[in-house]
């Protein structure tokens, strides 16, 4: 009996001396944030600890490692190791009869369960060679995860786009050349090839007034900057009537109504200037110069035939060139209307032109399957064009088939690795996987496409950068661009935009209560919640456990009953 009275007086002597440092608390503790937050996929938490005064033994090593403790599991953070005086090691000296304070950092991946929280101080402590028990401390909670409702937010595709124009303004030109001091027109200029097409290009328009609009016919006459003012004015001017006698004559022959807008000018200086800077002339930056420093025209001329060798070749390659007249038909190709390419392509498609087929798939149906229809033919008859899967992919995307999505967007990236749309697209779903590092290097070959900003803005929203996402997102009428918002604490701009958006569903009236728990807005936040369980009850969980409404959690146990 005495025996057994002496082991337990020693076993209690031994547990005495083993707890010499004693218990720490939470007011040893101070975090930041509280509660904690996600931002960027992390979890980040400053801890500011305190040792009270005597409380470090000289021959004592701690070492505290802040864990997040949800349910199902546990996170453990970067740990910090502190040492009493008479240690030797590479832990923080803390003095007995001092004390001391530190700050340690770290840093948690964010995983669902950790909506409902709870961060511990958990220490590994020593006492010479003896291990010494200090209980784990709870020092915070959390976590807010307002900003992991990025991945429930509707984000908008982008779509390929159709370079289709209905009307397009054409140009058909034509030069008549003169010998010097001429303006008789020779059979030899009369029979050119772009005089032949440009009657070619008249009948055309005079026989398919359906696809073919004459906007005005010009004639404008010129005579070489060299000899008298007087007669050039009068020698540009027959030229300008002989060769719009010429296409009057041409017109009547085919029967066309139309004027002849016609002008002359009597020394082409303009025309001279773009044919000597396009020459190999050995000195046209010399006579470039002189254009420049004399207006006059006969000052001009007699400056320029001062250079007497390099007269002689712009006599022979240059003036020559400016002996003509032109003429001008400005007209336009009108393209099928709306309601013929929808015909054409219920009758044959194969007639329609690619930017036909995109045009129509992109702008003139709307359901989903007529869609497909339209950009399958696309694929079909223009196998080398990537708009077509982009397009599919930008469907399914909508309709939330990302499986679906990434198939067609590896088909367009065999086609145009490089399309801003495809590159979007992938960021996109790069995103909506978590893949921030995937996400930023496909949008930085982005630029361009349709949706490059707004996309740009959910990631900045992922990256935790949420200022910039919101001026990303400004102007955007989306539940992301209402979320940058209120991350960015920008509240009167974010219910604006929750106020605005066309289709909301139950993440937008979600956000509303968010917003509205943040402002101190009670009912809204009763009402919101309700309608947004309504439309998805999975929201419940969250709700219940969501931080934003702890200073409404009997209102919200009330909606979950």
């Amino acid at each position: 009996m005495k025996k057994i009275l002496f082991l337990a007086a020693t076993s209690a002597i031994v547990l005495s001396s083993c707890s010499k440092l004693g218990k720490l608390t939470s007011e040893n503790f101070a975090v930041t944030p509280t509660p904690l937050e996600a931002i960027g996929g992390e979890v980040p938490a400053t801890i500011n600890g305190t040792f009270p005064v005597k409380y470090m033994k000289k021959k004592a090593v701690v070492t505290v490692t802040p864990v997040l403790k949800y349910n199902g599991g546990e996170a453990v953070g970067q740990s910090a190791t502190f040492q009493g005086e008479k240690v030797e090691g590479n832990g923080t000296t803390i003095k007995y009869k001092a004390g001391g304070v530190y700050t340690m950092k770290s840093n948690f991946t964010y995983e669902d369960p950790m909506l409902n929280s709870d961060l511990y101080a958990r220490f590994d402590a020593k006492l010479g060679k003896k291990t010494v028990n200090i209980p784990e401390v709870k020092i915070g909670y959390g976590v807010l995860a307002t900003s992991q409702l990025l991945s429930r937010c509707g984000m908008t595709a982008s779509t390929a786009p159709d370079a289709f124009q209905r009307i397009i303004e054409q140009k058909q030109e034509a030069n008549i050349k003169f010998l010097i001091n001429q303006a008789n027109l020779r059979a030899s200029e009369l029979n050119t090839v772009s005089i032949r097409d440009l009657g070619k290009i008249l009948r055309e328009i005079n026989d398919n007034e359906e696809t073919r609009a004459l906007q005005n016919i010009e004639v404008s006459a010129y005579a070489s900057p060299d000899g008298k003012f007087a007669f050039n004015e009068k020698l540009a001017e027959q030229r300008q009537n002989v060769s719009a006698g010429f296409l009057k004559g041409e017109l009547k022959k085919i029967q066309m109504n139309a004027d002849v807008d016609t002008k002359f000018t009597a020394e082409d200086w303009d025309g001279f200037q773009e044919l000597i800077s396009k020459s190999n002339l050995q000195d046209k930056d010399i006579i470039l110069r002189v254009l420049s420093m004399y207006k006059d025209p006969e000052e001009r001329e007699e400056q320029i035939r001062n250079m007497s060798e390099v007269f002689t070749d712009i006599k022979e390659s240059i003036l020559p060139e400016l002996r003509r007249a032109r003429l001008i038909v400005n007209y336009e190709i009108i393209g099928r209307s709306d309601d013929q390419i929808l015909a054409q392509f219920k009758d044959d498609p194969s007639k329609l032109s690619v930017e036909e087929l995109v045009y129509g798939a992109n702008k003139l149906v709307t359901d989903d399957e007529t869609r497909r229809q339209w950009n399958e033919t696309l694929a079909r008859q223009f196998p080398s064009d990537y708009r077509a899967f982009n397009n599919m992919a930008q469907v399914a995307i909508t309709n939330g088939q990302t499986e679906l999505a990434q198939t067609y967007l590896k088909q367009a990236a065999s086609i145009n690795k490089n399309a801003p749309e495809v590159n979007t697209n992938q960021a996109l779903l790069a995103l909506k996987n978590g893949d921030v590092a995937a996400a930023e290097g496909y949008l930085a070959k982005g630029s361009g496409s349709d949706t490059f900003k707004e996309v740009m803005g959910n990631l900045n929203i992922a990256k935790g950068n949420y200022t910039q996402a919101a001026s990303d997102l400004a102007g955007v009428k989306s539940n992301s661009a209402a979320l940058a918002q209120i991350l960015a604490k920008d509240y009167t701009s974010a219910k604006a935009t929750l106020g605005s958006i066309k289709n909301p569903d139950a993440i937008t009236s979600y956000l509303q209560a968010v917003l509205a728990a943040r402002t101190g807005d009670a009912s809204t936040v009763t009402s919101a919640l309700a309608n947004a369980i309504k439309l998805d009850p999975t929201l419940a969980d969250r709700a219940a456990n969501d931080y934003e409404f702890v200073k409404y959690a009997n209102a919200v146990k009330s909606l979950l009953k």
